[in-house]
């Protein structure tokens, strides 16, 4: 019983550790997808994510996650339109709501 609630103790820090840290990645380690660019970013607790999350029915478990807001994605960084972000270029774990919001956002560099 010990060992199973060490693993859940660590488990949600790992979680909570990762969720908070915003130091940007390089766009090469984003695995997840096309790059997005988006308007804003702000964790799942900030009123007007909140409100698209729950506009869509999405539930989600760490109110500490970064989502990004109104987003677009980067289809080939330096080549034509679309290749650049003036705003907050962001690598995320899900971006299949049409652009309104991506879940599970981390900045890159471009």
């Amino acid at each position: 019983m010990f060992k199973l609630a060490t693993f859940t103790t660590l488990s949600i820090l790992a979680v909570a550790t990762a969720a908070w840290d915003t130091t940007p990645i390089p766009a090469s380690d984003c695995t997840t997808g096309p790059i997005q660019c988006c308007n804003t970013v702000e964790t799942a607790s900030d009123p007007a994510a909140a409100g698209i999350l729950a506009l869509l029915g999405i539930v989600l478990q760490d109110l500490t996650t970064e989502v990004g807001l109104t987003c677009s994605p980067i289809t080939a960084i330096g080549v034509g339109s679309g290749s650049s972000c003036s705003a907050s270029p962001v690598c995320c774990t899900d971006n299949s709501h049409g652009g309104l919001i991506s879940i599970g956002c981390v900045p890159v560099t471009l």
